[in-house]
């Protein structure tokens, strides 16, 4: 019976990135501006290599998963955020707020499993050039893409339903501007130990496995590249991996500046920052990937 009495609030509100009108006109229109370059951008390489057989490649059909996930991931938030500047109304629905949460783990996770996806595939593609078709098959690549999808939303469901089991008594103003999961939990007033253990054991699996996995690929990659004996080889080589490495570099430095930082020192302000990194400046770069 006392759980019950600590009653679910109905809504949270999002305090969003800045109170100033003109920087809330500001703010609004490079969102806009950037949802718009991140959505059009990533549809059109979606058309692109969907109508183009000669870009029917595993590297291009991984990159095509990647925009298609990274139009989700900004959609995620990015139109809550513009609705709030333009109707000036913060607030945000418990199951809005709930579906959030899942959403937006489900997509970050599956950036996360298909940017090592990609890794393996170059790592493949450079170091083992010969073996490439029986090893990244059309079969293999699908099976890879589906473990990303079925692996994400499966850790995504994990944080929602542990979510619901939290309590609420009254503080819902949430310090960023969409339902991060690490926030929300810092409002709860019920016991969240399970919550936080299944966060950074999740985050492990979904973070940084991969990226132990992709740090381990781009070192086979740089030495097998440094073998390369023509100068232009070697530039081409690694000017098809440098785009990708750029996008892995500010994905996963903004994650764990967020989720792993074990220090009491960093602020509401700089989670909020390196998550604007990762929500919407990241998948912009994705557009570069087809370099």
């Amino acid at each position: 019976m006392e759980r019950e009495n600590h009653s679910r609030v109905s809504e949270f509100i999002l305090l969003g990135l800045s109170d100033q009108p003109e920087q809330k006109r500001l703010m609004f229109l490079v969102f806009l501006l950037m949802y718009l370059i991140t959505g059009l951008g990533n549809l059109l390489i979606i058309l692109a290599i969907r109508t183009d057989s000669h870009l029917h490649t595993p590297m291009y059909f991984f990159l095509a998963n990647l925009s298609l996930v990274d139009i989700c991931f900004t959609s995620t938030t990015i139109p809550k955020i513009l609705v709030n500047y333009i109707s000036g109304n913060k607030a945000i629905l418990y199951i809005s707020c709930l579906a959030q949460v899942f959403f937006f783990s489900w997509f970050a996770g599956l950036d996360s499993i298909l940017l090592a996806s990609m890794a393996y595939d170059r790592y493949v593609a450079i170091c083992a050039p010969l073996h490439y078709t029986m090893v990244m098959t059309p079969r293999v690549c699908v099976l890879l893409v589906a473990m990303c999808w079925f692996g994400a939303c499966a850790n995504a469901l994990t944080h929602a339903i542990l979510l619901t089991q939290l309590s609420f008594c009254g503080h819902t103003e949430i310090p960023h501007f969409f339902c991060d999961l690490n926030v929300v939990i810092r409002l709860a007033c019920s016991d969240t130990f399970i919550n936080d253990l299944m966060i950074y054991t999740m985050a492990g699996l979904i973070a940084l496995i991969p990226f132990i996995g992709i740090l381990i690929s781009y070192i086979h990659i740089f030495v097998a590249v440094l073998r390369i004996p023509s100068v232009h080889g070697k530039w081409k080589a690694f000017s098809t991996c440098g785009s990708h490495l750029t996008v892995v570099c500010l994905f996963y430095g903004a994650i764990i500046a967020v989720y792993f930082n074990l220090t009491s020192s960093h602020t509401a302000q700089q989670d909020t920052a390196a998550a604007v990194m990762y929500t919407v400046v990241t998948p912009m770069l994705t557009l570069s990937s087809i370099a």
